[in-house]
């Protein structure tokens, strides 16, 4: 069995007596420069809906107060512990999601290291079991308040977020290359 060698093909980019070992994934590397823009005016519109309607819940609150005031007010019907573990649980979400950007945006590849442990599709499993924690947990809390309107208004919010999320990013992480400035003469 022996003889037998793994050989690299060349997928049709690029001249083939080319001697750079990237494999011609130009095309497939997104590009993270600006953040994404909607494409129609159908998806405009339902970003828009998932805004509005997260921005009517918070500001129409139960109906006596906004929802801001709510969360730092009430003290009878939120229930505190299990508001404050989703917070955490958001905190959580969102270090990782910064984690993805960075590890993305750098273009962290493979090297000796233990790749799997810094890999963030390992990470994932993990995300989802936080993710569905921390949609519990805020239920839970905000269960007295709007009980079954709780469901609704939990997914909408999370929803809402996931749409602001990519137009936050102002700038994304680039690698800098070192170029050497001349010196000036005084």
């Amino acid at each position: 069995m022996s003889g037998y060698m793994r050989q690299r093909h060349n997928q049709g980019y690029g001249d083939a007596s080319s001697s750079s070992d990237d494999d011609g994934d130009e095309c497939s590397r997104p590009d993270f420069s600006t953040p994404p823009k909607p494409g129609t005016w159908v998806e405009f519109l339902l970003n828009f809906l998932w805004i509005a309607s997260a921005v009517f819940m918070i500001y129409l609150g139960d109906g006596d107060s906004n929802f801001v005031f709510l969360l730092w007010h009430d003290e009878e019907r939120i229930k505190r512990l299990p508001l404050y573990f989703g917070m955490i649980g958001v905190g959580l979400i969102t270090l990782f999601f910064l984690y993805a950007t960075i590890m993305v945006a750098c273009g962290a590849r493979k090297t000796n290291q233990n790749w799997e442990i810094l890999s963030v599709a390992a990470l994932l499993p993990i995300l989802i079991v936080i993710g569905i924690t921390t949609f519990c947990f805020f239920t839970f809390a905000l269960w007295p308040i709007w009980s079954f309107l709780t469901l609704p208004l939990v997914f909408t919010l999370f929803m809402s977020g996931t749409v602001i999320l990519p137009y936050l990013v102002i700038r994304t992480f680039k690698r800098q290359l070192n170029v050497e400035q001349p010196n000036s003469i005084l």
